[in-house]
């Protein structure tokens, strides 16, 4: 394509080359969750993955892929809008890729995209007539999995409060199949300060909580608000009672067979579906 920089491919047959520091020891949780904030990176894995992340605009730094792959992966790129620098490709077997991260590479590919800078909240909530607020949500999975819900449901925003696991952490992204790419979403900060920013853009703010005085979703699904946030809290512990006491409402899902309450990631996908906006 006219105008798109070039790929710098490069094939690699040594794990230990200085060159891939960004994949190296990915199965390291510490090593990984310090190295993606500080060098403002993520890793997205698998070509889907990297597919979404360059729908939305995410810029790639560099792409660590199988020779199976390479074809796929040079299209993908090279129809990519062009940002005026060359991406460099590296090309290894799948042994050495192995090597390399310490685990085998799903579908032969990763890749060390930049991360954009997170959006304000009255820029992502602006238009949105359904929010997901996710409250220090600590597992990369539900985060992932609650992500994956809000796309395909409809959910037109999610806000994370400022101890809510990373949704650009490797296994939120692949969890969500790459979603968290698709549906605006930032940070709130202060929490549960943000509620008052919610209700004055015209929110309603619904915690999906245990409680006294919650009422059934049934009720909110039956009667909805034009613009409406639901809260989810972290596993375990669930809502902060401060959070409960500054939302609108307190809402909770019928349950049955004796079960008291829902995965997080769960009870959001049930939640989003039964007060998703009728398109």
């Amino acid at each position: 394509m006219a105008g798109v920089p070039a790929l710098d491919i490069v094939h690699l047959t040594e794990p230990d080359d200085e060159r891939l520091a960004d994949y190296v020891a990915l199965t390291d949780v510490a090593l990984r969750s310090r190295h993606e904030p500080e060098k403002g990176l993520y890793i997205a894995e698998s070509s889907t993955v990297l597919g979404r992340a360059l729908a939305a605009g995410h810029r790639p730094r560099s792409v660590l892929v199988s020779p199976r792959w390479l074809p796929d992966l040079t299209a993908m790129l090279e129809a990519r809008d062009p940002d005026g620098e060359p991406v460099r490709v590296y090309v290894a077997d799948p042994a050495v890729l192995e090597a390399i991260t310490g685990f085998h590479v799903h579908r032969g590919a990763l890749a060390a995209m930049h991360r954009p800078p997170l959006p304000p909240v009255a820029e992502v909530i602006a238009g949105a007539r359904r929010v997901a607020v996710l409250e220090d949500v600590v597992d990369h999975t539900n985060v992932g999995a609650a992500f994956r819900s809000a796309a395909a449901i409809g959910v037109d925003a999610v806000l994370v409060t400022p101890r809510c696991a990373d949704p650009l952490y490797r296994r939120s992204v692949r969890v969500s199949m790459g979603t968290v790419f698709q549906v605006p979403w930032t940070r709130v900060d202060p929490w549960p300060g943000g509620i008052d920013v919610l209700r004055e853009a015209g929110f309603v703010t619904a915690a999906l909580a245990l409680s006294d005085d919650s009422v059934s979703l049934d009720a909110l699904e039956a009667d909805p608000p034009e613009r409406l946030a639901l809260v989810l809290g972290a596993e375990g512990d669930g809502l902060k009672p401060a959070t409960i006491a500054a939302a609108d409402l307190t809402v909770r899902i019928p349950m049955a067979g004796g079960v008291d309450s829902l995965n997080v990631a769960a009870a959001g996908a049930v939640a989003f579906w039964a007060t998703r906006v009728r398109r």
